[in-house]
């Protein structure tokens, strides 16, 4: 009980700072919703794969721009302070938990304008929504857990690069084949396994991260 409510309360104190620091959230958008606009401008017509590919990337570099520097702002003196405070295992929980709420509403955000300055042609939207939540989760978890190691290594921003992409290429390989079902009349069964896969990722991913940060953060 005392774990949950120390998690909880992690995730309020990220809002409240979010909240307070609203130049960070806005670079961010702005960040967005500048590379939908480059697409508007440079293509004249965005089909239905070249669709999902560029929306995925629109996403994927949102991700890293937004949770990339998770721990990395997080001077040594607040480190050392929340060490004594709480957990390790609800401080990444908690990060993951923010990270994730985040990634839910920039990628909300970058389907609605993506939508409306290249067209929608999902055909199936259960899968693809479904695609959209397992798929923020993903990223918010792999990026949170990378962050956490970068963060105590000198060289972080490519150490980053070097430790993310590799994971998440299974993840985006199967992302993008879920949105390219979903332009057409597909079932959900038809993506279903492809789906447990990334749930099964996306556990897969957390547990680690739950079990590895208590040693980084010893360090």
């Amino acid at each position: 009980m005392q774990f949950w409510s120390n998690t909880w309360w992690l995730v309020k104190k990220d809002l409240v700072l979010e909240w307070r620091n609203k130049y960070t959230f806005s670079g961010i958008l702005l960040y967005l919703l500048s590379i939908i606009l480059i697409i508007f401008f440079t293509f004249e017509e965005v089909k239905g794969p070249v669709w999902i590919v560029l929306f995925w990337i629109v996403i994927l570099f949102t991700a890293v721009n937004a949770i990339a520097k998770s721990f990395l702002q997080e001077s040594s003196g607040r480190q050392l302070y929340m060490y004594t405070l709480v957990s390790a295992q609800s401080i990444i929980l908690s990060k993951i938990i923010y990270n994730i709420l985040v990634m839910l509403i920039l990628t909300a955000i970058a389907l609605l304008f993506y939508s409306m300055s290249a067209g929608y042609p999902v055909v199936d939207n259960t899968s693809f929504y479904l695609a959209l939540l397992t798929g923020s989760i993903a990223f918010a978890s792999v990026f949170s857990m990378i962050s956490a190691i970068a963060s105590k290594a000198n060289n972080s921003g490519t150490l980053m690069a070097v430790l993310a992409f590799p994971i998440l290429i299974p993840v985006i390989k199967i992302l993008i084949r879920i949105s390219l079902e979903s332009l057409s009349a597909s079932s959900l069964q038809t993506n279903a396994q492809d789906l447990l896969y990334l749930f099964a990722l996306n556990i897969l991913i957390i547990t680690l991260a739950m079990i590895l940060f208590p040693y980084l953060w010893r360090d």
